[in-house]
């Protein structure tokens, strides 16, 4: 399906600002569609002066009133099974909130249809449409009361620009819903009405009483255990309501949101402005009860710093054990022990890399290439054998990227077995320029792998299978058992030396 920036791109010739506006808007009209208990419709008119549905909301707080998927349609197709809307034209022409007459029936349903204009700068740049079932005669209730009064008064902060506001949120904070909890307090933030859920909410925080009439910023300063905190909502929230009838609507980037620790509970809460015609209408507060939700969260932190702590005390442990291999190689005085000793001490080393990379994660990846890199550094220390002090080079081409600890730890020690028996073997007494080049090929499916060196070649009638050096072994077990992949080991492609090639699927 396409996106509100294709479908506007396909169908208007906004300028970016316009263009912006409209999806800030479509981020923000949730909060329309639920206080309205009514379906939403974006409008805009088409190079071709047909207007054109570019995006669609349908109410949480009510049934919808559009079964059908709207985007992309022209408003006035006559196979529309809603019918041809003339209020959204109205609208566009007038640059003001136009209503129809009477309701329309649509099949079983009387729909009440409102056309709001969009304002940008000045111009009206789409129209939104708006459909509510009209078919429930019941007197509204306090709360439908508030709702509706309020989603009035962000209609027409849209008709003159200021809706929505661009807000600060450098926290990334979530939007509380309509639903979670709404309070409508007056332009000097008095509580004219709090809907049950916020209530709860403010009574899980410690309030024992009713809000109506109460300075809501006062209240939860009693609340707060941050006395800063306090301060800090104090401020948003007389921000928002507004407090003087001349006062100017909030700058861009105001902070209208805060999660607020009580005693008791904690609390998401946004802010938001109600002003027409220059004047407050005070504002909206929805609060979210986030006290379940942030204590699995501290859970959740707690949980993961208790694991990196293991991968740090794993990664020290080991450290300890390589060290200790390195002593024992050290006293031996049989050349072939040394050489075990000192292979199994860079198997240990290459494991406690990736612990050592896990430690400091907080989602138990790693970054291959940056363990590939430090391991290739310690290797080129090693100095080809019988091979005149001559060293060999090793090169990555291309990123491996980032997998998850139960492919890197073994796809580690392969490679750190490849290139060890490449330096080993593959190389003749006294060669110069030595290379090897580890490439790599990604895609969403697997990664591709492939080692070569310039060096003499495989020896003839070579087979991984039937070897018996430890290496290789422990290479084939792991590429097989814990890698789910496969291995071809055979001459470099153009020239001399040997090219291994790891195939591992990352599902």
């Amino acid at each position: 399906m396409a996106t509100l920036t294709d479908l506007l791109a396909e169908h208007t010739t906004l300028s970016d600002g316009a263009a912006a506006h409209l999806q800030r808007l479509v981020a923000e009209w949730q909060l329309l569609a639920d206080l309205s208990f009514a379906d939403y419709l974006l409008a805009v008119s088409g190079e071709d002066g047909n207007l054109v549905y570019v995006a669609q909301s349908r109410p949480n707080t009510a049934s919808t009133v559009f079964q059908q998927d709207e985007v992309g349609h022209r408003v006035d197709r006559p196979a529309s099974p809603q019918g041809a809307n003339p209020v959204i034209e109205q609208a566009l022409a007038s640059g003001r909130i136009e209503r129809e007459g009477i309701a329309t029936r649509f099949g079983n349903l009387l729909v009440d249809r409102i056309a709001v204009p969009v304002t940008f700068d000045g111009q009206v740049i789409a129209v939104l449409g708006r459909a509510a079932d009209a078919s429930d005669i019941r007197p509204a209730s306090p709360l439908e009361a508030a709702y509706r009064d309020a989603a009035q008064a962000l209609c027409e902060m849209v008709v003159e620009g200021t809706f929505p506001l661009d807000e600060a949120n450098t926290l990334g904070l979530s939007t509380p819903r309509a639903g979670d909890g709404f309070v409508r307090v007056d332009p000097q933030g008095r509580v004219v009405y709090a809907s049950p859920n916020a209530l709860s909410a403010v009574h899980r925080m410690g309030w024992n009483t009713d809000l109506s009439g109460m300075v809501i910023a006062d209240t939860l300063a009693e609340l707060l255990t941050d006395p800063f905190e306090s301060v800090d909502a104090a401020a948003m929230i007389e921000n928002a309501a507004g407090g003087r009838d001349d006062a100017a609507l909030p700058g861009p980037l105001i902070a209208m949101r805060m999660e607020l620790d009580a005693r008791r509970a904690s609390v998401l809460i946004r802010a938001v402005p109600l002003r027409s015609r220059a004047r407050s209408q005070g504002a909206v507060l929805l609060i979210r009860d986030v006290t379940e939700v942030k204590r699995r969260d501290l859970a959740l932190i707690s949980k993961d710093a208790t694991i990196r702590e293991i991968h740090h005390r794993v990664k020290n442990n080991l450290q300890s054990v390589s060290a200790l291999l390195r002593l024992q190689a050290r006293r031996s005085g049989n050349a072939e022990t040394r050489q075990a000793l000192s292979e199994a001490v860079r198997r240990v080393s290459s494991i406690a890399l990736v612990h050592e990379m896990l430690s400091g994660s907080v989602d138990e990846e790693v970054d291959l290439d940056a363990i590939v890199d430090r391991v290739a550094t310690s290797l080129v220390d090693v100095t080809i054998p019988d091979g005149g002090g001559e060293r060999v080079e090793i090169r990555r081409d291309n990123r491996l990227g980032v997998l998850s600890a139960d492919l890197a730890m073994p796809l580690v020690m392969v490679l750190t077995e490849v290139l060890q028996n490449s330096i080993e073997h593959g190389f003749t007494s006294g060669q110069r320029g030595a290379m090897i080049v580890i490439d790599c090929h990604r895609d969403v499916r697997s990664v591709t792998v492939r080692v070569t060196d310039n060096g003499k070649g495989l020896p003839d009638g070579f087979d991984i299978a039937a070897s018996d050096r430890l290496g290789l072994q422990i290479v084939r077990t792991l590429v097989s058992n814990d890698l789910r992949g496969s291995i071809d080991i055979g001459p470099a492609v153009g020239g001399p030396g040997t090219r291994v090639e790891l195939e591992i699927p990352l599902h």
